[in-house]
């Protein structure tokens, strides 16, 4: 389990996705695929959308704006001012979050995309809508492919 626990922050990390959290509980997930059937939990869910470069030039081009615009207008200083995070609404959502949808649902970060399968909260099964998918029936119906399977944490949270 320390492979997947660096310091005494918890910082979880799978691929270039690292995730603060001080609740990180593990358990069993690796023959499971929870596929995501955009309940937006996750975009509601207070916290750092951490970005990367790469990723906030995808997201400035998509959606017409300057890098240095995007950044100065669009993101913040994570928590653990490490990097930066997307900015979120005064209720903690998702500042693209507009309804039940992303508006970069194409580009979006690959935190949001790893969830949660690769990464998740403490009770996120309680909120998630998530549909659990037998791994290999997964695999088969192209919802996950068998690299980034084989590379899926053997637990995550509960």
């Amino acid at each position: 389990m320390d492979s997947w626990f660096q310091s005494e922050k918890k910082i979880f990390t799978s691929g270039d996705c690292k995730l603060d959290s001080e609740a990180l509980v593990m358990v069993e997930m690796r023959d499971t695929w929870y596929q995501c059937d955009r309940c937006t939990v996750c975009c509601k869910w207070p916290g750092d959308v951490k970005v990367e470069d790469d990723e906030i030039q995808a997201i400035a081009d998509f959606v017409g704006i300057e890098f240095y615009t995007f950044v100065r207008d669009h993101t913040r200083l994570r928590t653990n001012r490490s990097g930066l995070s997307l900015l979120e609404k005064e209720n903690d959502e998702c500042y693209w979050l507009e309804g039940d949808s992303c508006k970069l649902q194409d580009v979006k970060p690959r935190q949001c995309k790893g969830f949660p399968n690769q990464w998740n909260f403490a009770g996120w099964k309680k909120e998630c809508q998530a549909k659990p998918v037998a791994m290999e029936d997964a695999i088969e119906r192209g919802l996950v492919n068998r690299e980034l399977a084989e590379g899926l944490p053997e637990k995550v949270q509960d």
